[in-house]
């Protein structure tokens, strides 16, 4: 099976990670160098933008929202020194939108986290004739919503009153949903 992914990279194999998560983008670097790719990593619009200018690379996974600022500049930069990068772009805030965006941009793919490396190298080699394939083990959907609910709460420094009024719920009611443990 590896041999069989590694035929399909090509001659060139780096590979760029972008992303402020230092623990999942270490494991990610570590699980592709093992399908075949040579990665090198990013935690910064800015680091990211360095290396898409001076070591434009054959494939990257950009992840959306980084702390300073839209990872899809990244994108830009890579397209302009590399027109035929492959790029996935990687977030925890799926939208519409910012998936319209990305596509328009130049990305192949648009995963929402969490992705594992095989979700990453199938949608890296994809090819657009075909659709890829759904994902071995999606999240359920009261993950989804404990992902979302936990991400806005977050964003509100964990203030309850203030991530209530902005996900139109009770402030009773998320109270709750936070003393809970994460769905599966």
């Amino acid at each position: 099976m590896a041999d069989e992914l590694h035929s399909d990279l090509g001659p060139d194999r780096s590979l760029l990670l972008v992303d402020d998560d230092e623990p999942f983008v270490k494991r990610l670097a570590k699980a592709m160098e093992k399908r075949g790719f040579v990665p090198e990593t990013a935690e910064s619009v800015a680091a990211g933008r360095a290396i898409a200018l001076a070591r434009p690379p054959a494939y990257a996974v950009v992840d959306l929202r980084l702390e300073d600022g839209n990872g899809l500049d990244v994108v830009e930069a890579l397209r302009e020194r590399r027109p035929d990068c492959r790029i996935v772009v990687l977030t925890g805030y799926g939208a519409i939108a910012t998936a319209v965006a990305a596509v328009k941009i130049g990305a192949i793919d648009y995963l929402s986290k969490p992705a594992d490396a095989n979700d990453v190298t199938n949608a890296l080699l994809s090819r657009a004739e075909s659709l890829p394939a759904p994902p071995e083990n999606p999240m359920s959907a009261d993950r989804v919503r404990w992902e979302h609910i936990q991400r806005v709460y977050e964003m509100c420094d964990r203030n309850v009153s203030e991530t209530a009024r902005r996900l139109s719920m009770h402030r009773r009611t998320l109270q709750r949903i936070l003393a809970k443990r994460s769905p599966r």
